[in-house]
């Protein structure tokens, strides 16, 4: 499942102001209510901060990547804040958050957070595209911003099971040519 597939314009805020992380979760958890998937909103909010109150998802390098699953959602849905000033989210390195990233989920027995959680954390490894997700002037930008690298990752994860393959049929090849030659007498 791609993020851009669990994201629209409506959830994207691009100049957040707030003065921490409860006001950041509250504003995020708005914009989520606008993806509509949200079926009671105050339940959601209840859900991500009883979350959050077990350990930060402020994950370091000025990202926060809260999240919730539960009954209240209706889809798996993402919501996005850049916070250009930062704002304290008791991350992980004491930094202030600038990018967040709010993922809610249907309670299903699958973990669709945890593919979105995962695939998105893999993306903000890369610090050239936090910093392009920061400057992005438009919504559609930040989207774009997003497929594109998706693609790359989606493109190069690609790569890697053709070479695996490639690797895998030639082992299968010397295995099956040492087992005709252990067979002869």
């Amino acid at each position: 499942m791609k993020i851009t597939d669990l994201i629209s314009t409506a959830s994207i805020d691009l100049n957040v102001k707030a003065k921490n992380k409860e006001e950041l979760i509250e504003k995020a958890v708005k914009l989520m209510t606008k993806n509509g998937n949200i079926k009671d909103e105050q339940k959601y909010l209840e859900l991500v901060t009883q979350r959050e109150k077990q350990s930060s998802t402020g994950i370091g390098e000025e990202i926060a990547i809260p999240h919730g699953k539960g009954e209240c959602i209706t889809a798996p849905g993402v919501s996005a804040m850049v916070i250009p000033e930062g704002a304290d989210f008791e991350s992980l390195d004491g930094k202030p958050v600038k990018l967040l990233f709010l993922i809610a989920a249907p309670d299903t027995k699958e973990n669709i957070h945890l593919e979105v959680l995962s695939r998105l954390s893999t993306l903000l490894m890369d610090e050239n595209f936090r910093k392009k997700l920061i400057n992005a002037k438009t919504k559609e930008e930040f989207i774009e911003i997003i497929n594109e690298a998706e693609k790359e990752k989606i493109e190069d994860e690609e790569e890697v099971k053709k070479v695996l393959r490639e690797e895998m049929q030639e082992i299968l090849e010397v295995t099956d040519k040492e087992m005709h030659l252990n067979t002869k007498p």
